[in-house]
């Protein structure tokens, strides 16, 4: 499995003990290395502004280039080199995409800053550009059809509202519902000729293992199938971990490397083999990692020691989510 990684990733931050900080990426590399999986590792170059422009408005692109020091957000801060390192992520996803592609295998991109709550003209959420979005819309210049899968405990509301109107880009989002940043309710579907091929999953608190996998077996799975699509792009997210503090679902590290198995098993299929992973949220360290190592240990068929394996959701909380969801896109779907 490839790994797509650069150290400048390290030297992005926000302000002293903020959640997003380089030591998760620390802790992932401590892993992999202790488990020997810290091979074949790819160092991207900047994506260009051209290719920026592909998703963000040129009035976006330059106010993040030309922010300087300054808070955007209540959570998003710029530094003199945020713009330049956000290039960095960038091209990281476009290697991790064309890796994929080219190479029929899975690749994990280790980036950051993150980029599912960037849109078009808008940042947010720890994030200044979209990374994944970038490279969906880079794999449309190879491929007809391409699905986007969002396991962050966060709605991915920028990469949401890039493709809300395309039909050539499938877009299924599982979240925590009632927090940031409070979009992807169930209702939502896209819109125009984008309508239906948006799927958001909203699940309330304590939402798990469970509950993950019957949302699998009865709408990602049969949805994916039915889109086949000819690239498929992972939003990962650790924050969905029972052990993160952000948040309140339940998910665990086998839970996350199961459903990993799942979307490979499904790349098999209709790609080739071929999925890329984008790291996202997750702000507990050591669970970040253990779900990361666990994901490239089941991949090059290997089990690794799992610590947090606890299944806190044997009730399956996200039971009338699930129906609800199922009611409303079997106009679109077979589910």
């Amino acid at each position: 499995m490839a790994i797509i990684y650069h150290d400048r990733y390290l030297d992005h931050y926000q302000d002293p003990y903020h959640p997003e900080s380089p030591e998760r990426l620390i802790a992932i590399r401590s892993k992999l290395k202790e488990e020997d999986l810290y091979t074949d590792v790819l160092k991207p170059e900047p994506a260009t502004e051209a290719d920026l422009e592909t998703i963000h408005t040129r009035e976006h692109i330059d106010f993040i280039k030309n922010a300087g020091e300054g808070r955007l957000d209540m959570d998003t801060q710029s530094h003199e080199d945020t713009f330049e390192i956000a290039l960095l992520a960038c091209g990281g996803a476009l290697l991790a995409a064309d890796t994929a592609f080219t190479q029929k295998k899975p690749a994990m991109a280790l980036l950051r800053p993150p980029g599912h709550h960037a849109g078009t003209d808008y940042c947010g959420g720890f994030c200044y550009f979209n990374n994944i979005a970038l490279a969906a819309q880079h794999m449309r210049g190879k491929v007809d059809r391409v699905a986007v899968v969002d396991i962050d405990v966060h709605h991915g509301n920028g990469t949401s509202d890039i493709f809300k109107k395309r039909s050539e880009v499938l877009y299924i989002s599982t979240h925590q519902w009632g927090i940031f940043p409070g979009t992807g309710p169930l209702t939502q579907v896209g819109e125009g000729a984008g309508e239906g091929f948006t799927i958001n999953l909203p699940f309330t608190g304590r939402s798990g293992d469970t509950t993950y996998i019957k949302a699998f077996d009865e709408i990602v799975e049969p949805v994916i199938n039915q889109f086949r699509p000819q690239a498929l792009l992972v939003s990962l997210g650790g924050d969905a971990h029972y052990m993160d503090p952000l948040a309140t679902l339940t998910l665990s590290s086998h839970g996350y490397i199961t459903l990993a198995d799942r979307l490979y098993e499904l790349a098999k299929t209709h790609c080739g083999g071929g999925i890329s992973f984008y790291l996202e949220g997750g702000y507990h360290t050591r669970a970040l990692a253990e779900i990361v190592a666990g994901i490239m240990g089941r991949f090059a068929d290997r089990n690794l020691s799992i610590e947090f394996s606890k299944v806190y959701d044997g009730h399956l909380f996200g039971q009338d989510v699930i129906e609800r969801v199922k009611e409303i896109q079997a106009s679109y779907w077979k589910v």
